[in-house]
C-alpha cells in the first residue's frame, strides 16, 4: 500500500534520533520488524518521497512547530507515535507529573481497547499497569486506569477573557492536539447567571455552528444577563489551565471542579469533561437498571436510546444526562449536561464523574438546591414541568399484547360493568387499532394509493431519508415487508400526524395513546445489510453501546432529518414523536392528552408519561422497579410505572400477588404482558391475587384525590409524586441508600414485600410520629428499622404524623368515584398539628388552571381547630362535598365538636385514639373551621400535671 507524506516533516534529524530512542526504550516490535520499519523510515526521511510496500502503511505528519508524528499501520494494529524536539527532557518531566497523580485521581486517557504503554505515551499520558507483564489492555472491567492523564495535561489555554461576578466570557485556544481527530482550534466558554440558584456554562465553537438538541425548548443564551443577583454559588477560574470551579457560597463546598480533573477535550467527535464530586451520594444518569444511589466504584453508564429490556450494564430506552448529589453537609446540588449525542458517563471512587460524548457542545446547568426537592424544582425550570394528567388515567389499566388490548377507559370498556372484563362487541376492532398505532413505523411496502399514511407522507416529504439516495430510509419493524419513519423535526410532520390521528378518531373515539418502539427501534442494524462505512456510523470512539455499533437495532447514523443527521438526533426521536402526538390529541379531543411513551429524553414529562419497558416476571425485576420509578420522578416524568407482574416470562401466583400490591401504588398502574406468556390478570391468577388486588386498588381509589393533588403540584411546581425517603429527610444519611420503600408525596409510605413467601418486612422509619394505615396504631420512631406484619393479602403502609390527606369514597371506576363525597384523613404530629391540601377540577379540561375553574384549598390544624383557606381565587361549577373527617392521634376524650361555631355530632374511639365525624355535607368551595374540646376532668388532670 502507499506510504504518503501528509506534510513536510520538519527537523528530520532530531525526529529520527527521537524515533530511535523511543523504539529502543520501549521495545516497540520484535527485532526483525524493527529492522524493516527503521529501514523504511530512514529511506523515507532521506528521500522524502512515496514508496510502496505490502505489509505496512506509514504516514509522517507535522503536528505543529515542535511536534511531529509517525502513524504506522499493519493489518489490525495501528500506532501513532508523537515526537518532540526535546524528547529526553520531555520524558523526565512527564515522569514527575505522573508520579504526582495518586491512584484516586487517575482519569482514563485510553478508553478504547488496545491500551499499551506505547499507545498511552503517544497521547502524552502516563502508564502504570501495576503488572509489568501486561503490555496491551483489552476488554477489562473499569478500574484504576493503566493509562491516565498527567497532573498538568492540557491541550488548551485561556485567552482574551473577562469576568464580572459569576458571569464569564472567554476563549480557549488549542496548544496541542488530542489523539482524536479534528480538535477545535478555538472554543468559547460563557457562564451566565440564570437566577440565584441556577448557573449555566456553555462551551462551544465560536466559528462554526454545531448541533444542539432542539428540545427541551428554552430561552436563548444570554451571558451577563443578571449582574447583581444574590447567588447561592460562585464561579472560580484558574487561568493557568482550562477548567473551572463552582462553589456553594454558604459553606464554600466545591460542587464542580473540572480544573483538577484530567482530560478536557473538544474534538469534532469526542468531547470530554471530568469533575471531582463532593461526596459519593449521587443519583441520576438514566435510563439504567441500577439501585437508586449510584455506585461510584468505577461504573460506566452509556446513554443511547435502545430497544433493550431492562438489564444491568446496558443502555436502555431513554437518555437523561442529569445527576444530583447530596453533599456531606446534607445539602444537595444538581447538574445537567444538555447534550443528546451518544455518550459514556463514568463514575470513579475519587469521587469523580466524567462525561464523554461524540458530538454537539458542552451546555451545562448547575442547580444549587439546597434540598433534593429544590434541585428537582430548579431542574424543572429549565426542562419544563410535567403535564397534568386526565383524572381517569390515574385508574388501574389492564393490557395484554396481542390479545385483549390495552384499556385506558373507565366502565365503557367493561362487559356489563364487571371488573377485569371487556365488551367483545363494542371493542371488536380495537386490536387492529392498537396494532396500527403501537408501532412507530409506517409501512413502506404498500402499493401506491392503497395506504394513505405512506402516500401522504411521501407527498408531504416528511419521512427520514437515506443519505445517498435522498429517498425515505427503509428498515423493518412490525410491518410485513418494510418500514419508514416520520421525521418529527420537519415542521410539516405535526399536521401530517394530526391528519392521520384525526382519520383514526373518526373511526374510533380513543382517549389516549401508547407509543412503543420509538427509540427508534429497527429489526435491522440500519439497513438489511447494515450501514455503509462512514464517520458517523463508525466514529473513532464508540460509547459502550449494546452491540458495539451505533446502528444496532436502529437507523443508520447518517440518515437525514430535517434538522440534521440521526447521529445527533437519535436520542430525541421519542420526545419529538410525543410532542407531535400531544399536539394531535389536544386538537382532536380538545381535552387533556394522555400519552405513554417508551423512549424518553430530557423534558419528556412535559408531553407524556413513560413505562419501564419489557421487564421480566421475576422477583428481581419487581424489586428493581422501585428505583426505576423514583429516578423517573427525578427527571420530571412522574406518570411512570412498570408492567405489573412482568411483561416477559410466566409470572407465578406469589409473585403476581405481591406485584399487584406494589403496582397499585405506581403512579401509572398497569398490568401488561406479552402474547407468549400465561394470562396474568388478577382473575386468571386466582382468589389470592383477586383479594390482594381489590384491597390494594381500593386504597388507591380511595386516595385518588390525594394522588391527583400530587400530580397537580408536579405540574405546577415541578415536585415529585413518588419520592424516596431522603427527599423528606435529607439530613438522615440512613435514608440515602433506601430504595425498597418509598413515599407518595410527603407522608404516605409504601413498604412492599419483595421476597417470596415472606409475611413480614423490615422497614426504616425516620425519626418522628408514624401511624399504621390499617390499625391506626402510632409509633414515635427513633430513626431505625422496624419489623412489620405483611400477610399475603396486605402491603404494609404507614402515614407520617402531621398531615391531612384528601380522600373519596371509592367506586369501581374513576368516573363513579368522582361522584362520591370527599373525606379527610388527618394524622396529628407530636404537637397535635397537621397540614394538607386538595386540588380539584373537572379532571379533563385543557384550561382549568388558565380559566381558574378549580378548587385549591389548604387545610391546617392548630390549637384543636381544623381550618381551611383558598390558595387563590377561583371558581368551580360542581359541588365538592366533604362528608367525613377522621383524626388520628387524639389521646384524650372529646366532649364537644363544633363546625363554624355550631355544635355537631361526633364519635371518639378511645381504643384507636381516633375522632370520627360523619354527615358533614360541607362544600369545599367555601372555607370552614372545625374545632373540638377535651373532656373537662382530663383538662384538669393535665393542668395539675
Amino acid at each position: 500500500m502507499n506510504v504518503k507524506d501528509t506534510e513536510q516533516f520538519p527537523k528530520r534529524k532530531k525526529v529520527l534520533n527521537s524515533y530511535f530512542e523511543y523504539i529502543l526504550k520501549y521495545n516497540f516490535l520484535k527485532f526483525t520488524a524493527l529492522v524493516i520499519l527503521l529501514g523504511i523510515t530512514i529511506m523515507f526521511i532521506q528521500q522524502n518521497k512515496y514508496i510502496s510496500i505490502k505489509e505496512y502503511e506509514i504516514n509522517l505528519t507535522s503536528l505543529n512547530d515542535n511536534e511531529s508524528a509517525i502513524l504506522i499501520k499493519k493489518e489490525n494494529f495501528q500506532y501513532d507515535i508523537v515526537f518532540n524536539d526535546t524528547v529526553p527532557q520531555f520524558h523526565k518531566i512527564m515522569q514527575e507529573e505522573c508520579n504526582n497523580v495518586p491512584a484516586t485521581l487517575r482519569f482514563d486517557c485510553h478508553p478504547e481497547d488496545g491500551a499499551s504503554e506505547l499507545s498511552c505515551k503517544n497521547r502524552g499520558c502516563c502508564w502504570n499497569s501495576f503488572n509489568k507483564n501486561i503490555s496491551v489492555i483489552n476488554h477489562v472491567l473499569l478500574n484504576i486506569p493503566y493509562c491516565y492523564y498527567p497532573s498538568n495535561w492540557s491541550i488548551y489555554k485561556y485567552t482574551n477573557f473577562s469576568k464580572e461576578e459569576n458571569n464569564f466570557s472567554g476563549f480557549l485556544k488549542g496548544i496541542k492536539n488530542s489523539f482524536y481527530e479534528n480538535d477545535l482550534p478555538l472554543i468559547k466558554i460563557e457562564a451566565s447567571t440564570v437566577d440565584d440558584s441556577i448557573l449555566r456554562i456553555k462551551i462551544y465553537d465560536p466559528l462554526k455552528k454545531r448541533y444542539e438538541p432542539p428540545w427541551p425548548l428554552r430561552t436563548d443564551f444570554k451571558p451577563f444577563s443578571q449582574k447583581d443577583i444574590n447567588a447561592k454559588y460562585k464561579l472560580n477560574i484558574d487561568y493557568t489551565k482550562p477548567g473551572f470551579k463552582v462553589y456553594r457560597t454558604l459553606d464554600d463546598t466545591v460542587i464542580f471542579d473540572s480544573s483538577n480533573a484530567g482530560g478536557f477535550i473538544f474534538a469534532d467527535q469526542f468531547l470530554q469533561i471530568s469533575t471531582l464530586l463532593p461526596s459519593h451520594n449521587i443519583y441520576g444518569i438514566g435510563e439504567h437498571r441500577t439501585k437508586l444511589k449510584l455506585n461510584t466504584n468505577w461504573q460506566l453508564f452509556t446513554l443511547f436510546n435502545k430497544d433493550q429490556p431492562p438489564t444491568e450494564n446496558a443502555n436502555l430506552y431513554g437518555s437523561h444526562p442529569f445527576y444530583f448529589v447530596i453533599e456531606n453537609s446534607g445539602k444537595s446540588h444538581g447538574f445537567l449536561f444538555l447534550n443528546s449525542n451518544a455518550m459514556d458517563v463514568i463514575l470513579q471512587p475519587t469521587p469523580a464523574i466524567t462525561f464523554r460524548t461524540i458530538g454537539g457542545i458542552f451546555d451545562m446547568y448547575f442547580f444549587l438546591g439546597p434540598t433534593p426537592a429544590a434541585v428537582i424544582k430548579q431542574y424543572s425550570d429549565i426542562i419544563g414541568k410535567p403535564f397534568l394528567p386526565p383524572y381517569w388515567s390515574l385508574g388501574f389499566h389492564l393490557c395484554r399484547f396481542g390479545s385483549y388490548i390495552f384499556i385506558f377507559n373507565d366502565l365503557d370498556y367493561m362487559d356489563k360493568n364487571n371488573d377485569f372484563t371487556y365488551n367483545l362487541n363494542k371493542f371488536k376492532n380495537l386490536p387492529q387499532f392498537v396494532n396500527e398505532i403501537h408501532s412507530v413505523g409506517i409501512s413502506g411496502s404498500e402499493e401506491s394509493g392503497t395506504y394513505l399514511p405512506y402516500d401522504e407522507g411521501v407527498k408531504k416529504d416528511i419521512f427520514i431519508k437515506d443519505e445517498a439516495t435522498n429517498q425515505p430510509f427503509v428498515g423493518k419493524v412490525w410491518n410485513l415487508v418494510s418500514t419508514v419513519w416520520p421525521d418529527f423535526t420537519n415542521p410539516k410532520t405535526q399536521n401530517y400526524y394530526l391528519q392521520m390521528m384525526s382519520n383514526m378518531y373518526s373511526n374510533f373515539t380513543y382517549d389516549g395513546v401508547w407509543i412503543d418502539m420509538n427509540e427508534p427501534s429497527n429489526f435491522y442494524d440500519g439497513y438489511k445489510n447494515g450501514c455503509p462505512k462512514n464517520k458517523l456510523d463508525y466514529p473513532k470512539y464508540i460509547p459502550n453501546v449494546i452491540g458495539n455499533i451505533l446502528a444496532k437495532k436502529t437507523l443508520c447514523m447518517n440518515a437525514k432529518h430535517y434538522l440534521g443527521v440521526h447521529y445527533d438526533l437519535h436520542n430525541t426521536y421519542g420526545i419529538s414523536q410525543a410532542i407531535a402526538m400531544n399536539y394531535a390529541l389536544t386538537n382532536i379531543r380538545q381535552k387533556r392528552p394522555f400519552i405513554i411513551s417508551r423512549s424518553t429524553w430530557v423534558g419528556h414529562g412535559h408531553y407524556a408519561g413513560h413505562w419501564t419497558g419489557d421487564v421480566y416476571s421475576s422477583w428481581h425485576d419487581l424489586k428493581m422497579s422501585i428505583p426505576a420509578i423514583l429516578l423517573m420522578n427525578f427527571y420530571q416524568i412522574p406518570m411512570i410505572g412498570a408492567d405489573i407482574c412482568g411483561f416477559d416470562g410466566n409470572t407465578t401466583t406469589t409473585l403476581c400477588n405481591r406485584w399487584m400490591q406494589l403496582g397499585a401504588f405506581y403512579p401509572f398502574s398497569r398490568n401488561h404482558n406479552s402474547d407468549d406468556t400465561i394470562e396474568q390478570d388478577p382473575v386468571a391468577m386466582g382468589d389470592l391475587v383477586i383479594k390482594s388486588s381489590k384491597r390494594a386498588l381500593t386504597i388507591r381509589y380511595w386516595l385518588l384525590p390525594y394522588l391527583y393533588t400530587l400530580f397537580f403540584r408536579a405540574h405546577k411546581f415541578g415536585e415529585t409524586v413518588a419520592r424516596p425517603l431522603f427527599f423528606e429527610y435529607s439530613n438522615d444519611s440512613t435514608t440515602y441508600d433506601i430504595d425498597t420503600q418509598f413515599l407518595w408525596g410527603s407522608c404516605l409510605m409504601i413498604i412492599p414485600v419483595l421476597e417470596e413467601n415472606k409475611t413480614e418486612v423490615s422497614a426504616y422509619l425516620p425519626r418522628g410520629l408514624w401511624y399504621n394505615f390499617y390499625t391506626k396504631e402510632s409509633v414515635f420512631a427513633l430513626g431505625k428499622y422496624y419489623t412489620m406484619n405483611a400477610p399475603l393479602d396486605t402491603i404494609p403502609l404507614m402515614i407520617r404524623g402531621g398531615f391531612i390527606l384528601p380522600a373519596q369514597k371509592p367506586d369501581n371506576t374513576t368516573t363513579n368515584s368522582r361522584k362520591n363525597n370527599f373525606e379527610l384523613l388527618i394524622t396529628l404530629d407530636h404537637v397535635n398539628q397537621a397540614k394538607g391540601e386538595l386540588y380539584w377540577d373537572d379532571g379533563d379540561s385543557l384550561d382549568s388552571l388558565e380559566k381558574k375553574q378549580f378548587v385549591w384549598s389548604v387545610f391546617f390544624i392548630k390549637n384543636n381547630t381544623l381550618s381551611t383557606a383558598k390558595v387563590t381565587e377561583s371558581s368551580f361549577h360542581e359541588e365538592v362535598i366533604l362528608d367525613k373527617i377522621q383524626i388520628w392521634g387524639i389521646i384524650s376524650n372529646i366532649s364537644r365538636v363544633s363546625l363554624n361555631n355550631h355544635e355537631i355530632q361526633f364519635k371518639y374511639n378511645i381504643k384507636e385514639n381516633c375522632l370520627n365525624i360523619k354527615n358533614l355535607q360541607i362544600d369545599l368551595r367555601e372555607n370552614f373551621f372545625l374545632s373540638w374540646e377535651y373532656a373537662r376532668f382530663e383538662q384538669d388532670n393535665d393542668n395539675n400535671k
